[in-house]
């Protein structure tokens, strides 16, 4: 790769972490070009030399935040420890106050959900993949001997992690956002570990 081509690779991979994370804080329509293309300190003409659209950009800031996010879950899942003793770490990591107030490092699954839905079938693929993935992961680390009902208890696990995270971040009473988190958490491990 010559000069020309890595720097354009370098430049467009800080367009599309920009993005990714700009898009969790905000969402997808929280941000415009202009702003985005500022903030990775590029001007709003060169976005047209990365991606044919904005579209584009969408669906590779998801992939990018999806991939963080897995990323992040899969160093805690490869610890050396009891599947249970992993799934309480994960539990807690995903229910931490840190995870409800870092926006734009959180987990995509929840804070892009609403906007992916409704966005290009590369996006809805790819969180669809995400999803899969920690599905495959909580299957693996859920106490149960029958692998259907495993599978029934990751379903609902997920659900319930991103749903307490996103009310979590939702409702402006902190006691409230506490006790969903630690409601949540404490249900959770009781019932799966």
């Amino acid at each position: 790769m010559g000069h020309s081509k890595a720097q354009k690779e370098k430049t467009h991979q800080r367009i599309v972490k920009t993005a990714a994370a700009r898009f969790r804080e905000r969402g997808v329509d929280g941000i415009g070009l202009a702003d985005l293309m500022k903030q990775a300190d590029l001007t709003h003409g060169g976005f047209y030399a990365h991606f044919a659209s904005r579209e584009e950009l969408v669906a590779e800031a998801v992939e990018c935040a999806l991939r963080d996010g897995g990323e992040a879950v899969a160093a805690i899942a490869s610890t050396k420890q009891s599947p249970a003793a992993v799934l309480r770490l994960l539990v807690d990591a995903y229910l931490s106050l840190a995870h409800r107030d870092g926006w734009a490092t959180s987990c995509a699954v929840a804070t892009l959900a609403g906007d992916v839905a409704r966005s290009s079938a590369r996006a809805r693929k790819a969180y669809t993949r995400q999803v899969g993935k920690y599905l495959e992961l909580l299957t693996r680390l859920v106490a149960t001997d029958k692998r259907r009902s495993r599978r029934a208890r990751a379903i609902a696990a997920l659900a319930a992690l991103v749903g307490a995270v996103s009310m979590a971040r939702a409702v402006n009473d902190e006691k409230l956002s506490r006790e969903i988190l630690k409601s949540a958490a404490d249900e959770l491990k009781a019932q799966l570990g």
